[in-house]
């Protein structure tokens, strides 16, 4: 096992803030012979699939967590205020690392309500959601901006004190005191409280390092990351920063020369690790129950007979050929389980037609289903057309069957409040979308923030060729005058050096234009929850 374990990090999906991705951290773990590594990003759960799916094909254990934003009083409470610590947003910051099932849900639900309930310029909780979800979670007091260590740092012994005391309360003996050491005064000043509370309360010490890039090189792309997510420029003196430039992932050898005097927080690192054994189910579908009046009435029947109905419309007789093909793709369905999924797609195509709502008449392999042409998902006919139903679906096939509708603009949000109030408010939701940084993009915002005219920056993108995933590593062997750019100053240099760092991080969430979610019960049994 390794020597130490990274609990505090942050990839890009901490939106304009950190400057990994998900795949450059792990690669970056796996190079340092690390066999564990936690995600924990700000007030957001994004990353998680990502990270879960990229640290296990890489063989890394991943630790789910997040730092979160507790509020000064209720989570509710939008005032604009300030405590005694100088927090004038009313917020502090507490890790948070899921150890079970228990911990994960309770982590999901967390998140849910900081965004739907708690949001004033952060999703914010407070100690009683804490108290009523703590189970199966760790808490670790974070950085400068933790409650604990904000009153350390500024030599406020009782308030740190009491502030220790109501996390230990609600974690029992899943409460540390983090320590950090990026060279900045502030930590150091804290440390002495942060030891001694530990000594005083038998509160375990842990170190952590607070990563938010991947190498000590990266800091200045980094750092220009920051300044587009604040508005600021590069030059700007008196804008907030990262200093120094020690918020990168460092090995284990660099934590123990750091923490040389504490190994006991550094040994926790691998007791938390080994704590946190969380089993996200990735092969399981979860299908919302369709509504159906006789309980005597299986989904697979009920579907049957809205196919023969639909036969008797569509072609006037059911021939034998018709049957045929009818009872083979509906045995398929049958065996793989997805009556529930053509009888709610059915459903809403239907509400959308009889609502005079334009839908599309199909499109893809789904146009091969006399099924969905019988229950008037599509309008195509798959027996004219000699179509495929095997090429739609199979017994073969492993992922889900894909249905792709088009619904008219002007009407697709009348189709999914009907969709939320036939399954539930808390049962629906649409699903989220990432813009990220382009080959063209990253180079304008970044010379934005390096204070280059726009004329310039834009006609140094343009250089880059308009071609489907295109990159900054492609264009630049393809055109020999943008290899070029770099070689005229520093700050041309800058900008080609950051951009290659920064391409394909995330720059920000929106609302998908058409992707929809539904449970069979609440969305925060399975999923993590955003509002924008």
């Amino acid at each position: 096992m390794s020597d130490f374990i990274h609990l505090h990090n942050h990839s890009d999906y901490s939106l304009l803030d950190a400057a990994q991705t998900v795949d450059r951290m792990c690669n970056r773990v796996d190079d340092l012979g690390m066999d564990s590594i936690a995600i924990t990003e700000h007030g957001n759960l994004f990353s998680m699939i990502p990270f879960y799916k990229k640290a296990r094909a890489a063989g890394i254990k991943p630790i789910l967590g997040c730092e979160i934003y507790v509020a000064v009083n209720k989570h509710t409470d939008k005032r604009h205020l300030t405590d005694n610590s100088g927090k004038k947003w009313g917020y502090h910051h507490l890790v948070l690392l899921a150890m079970n099932q228990k911990g994960y849900k309770n982590l999901l639900s967390l998140i849910s309500i900081g965004y739907l309930e708690g949001f004033y310029y952060r999703p914010r909780v407070d100690k009683d959601l804490l108290m009523q979800y703590n189970e199966g979670l760790i808490a670790t007091s974070a950085c400068l901006a933790g409650e604990v260590t904000s009153f350390a740092a500024k030599g406020d012994y009782e308030n740190a004190k009491k502030a220790a005391i109501s996390y230990q309360k609600i974690f029992p003996d899943r409460f540390y005191l983090e320590l950090q050491n990026h060279n900045i005064v502030e930590e150091k000043a804290a440390h002495k409280i942060l030891k001694k509370l530990s000594s005083e309360l038998s509160i375990p010490l842990v170190a952590t390092n607070d990563c938010h890039y991947c190498m000590i090189e990266d800091s200045d792309a980094h750092d220009t990351l920051f300044c587009l997510g604040t508005g600021k420029d590069k030059n700007d003196t008196n804008r907030m920063r990262y200093e120094p430039n020690q918020f990168y992932i460092k090995s284990a050898d660099e934590m123990y020369k750091i923490f040389k005097d504490t190994p006991q927080a550094l040994e926790n690192t691998l007791k938390i690790a080994e704590q946190c054994n969380v089993e996200i189910d990735l092969g399981t579908y979860h299908f919302p129950n369709f509504p159906i009046e006789d309980p005597k009435i299986s989904p697979d029947l009920y579907l049957k007979n809205i196919c023969e109905k639909g036969i008797t419309d569509k072609y006037g007789e059911m021939t034998p050929i018709i049957q045929k093909r009818l009872d083979y793709e509906l045995s398929v369905i049958k065996k793989m389980g997805y009556a529930g999924y053509f009888l709610i797609t059915q459903d809403f195509v239907n509400y959308a037609k009889q609502n005079y709502i334009p839908v599309g008449p199909g499109r893809g392999s789904a146009a091969g289903s006399i099924v969905a042409y019988s229950t008037n998902i599509t309008d195509v006919d798959p027996l004219k057309y000699n179509l495929l139903f095997d090429r739609f679906l199979n017994s073969d096939r492993v992922s889900m069957p894909d249905i792709d509708i088009d619904f008219c603009i002007e009407g697709r949000s009348k189709v999914i409040d009907y969709i939320k109030h036939k399954y539930g408010h808390d049962s629906v939701a649409q699903i989220i979308t990432f813009g990220t940084l382009g080959a063209k993009s990253v180079v304008r915002d970044v010379g934005r923030v390096l204070g280059m005219s726009y004329g310039e920056v834009d006609s140094i993108a343009k250089l880059i060729p308009n071609e489907p995933k295109m990159t900054l590593e492609k264009a630049l062997k393809m055109n020999p005058e943008l290899k070029q750019v770099s070689h005229k100053s520093t700050v041309h240099k800058e900008l080609m050096d950051y951009s290659k760092v920064l391409e394909g991080c995330h720059r920000h969430a929106s609302t998908h234009a058409a992707g929809v979610v539904i449970t069979p019960g609440p969305l925060t049994n399975y999923v993590p929850l955003f509002k924008n």
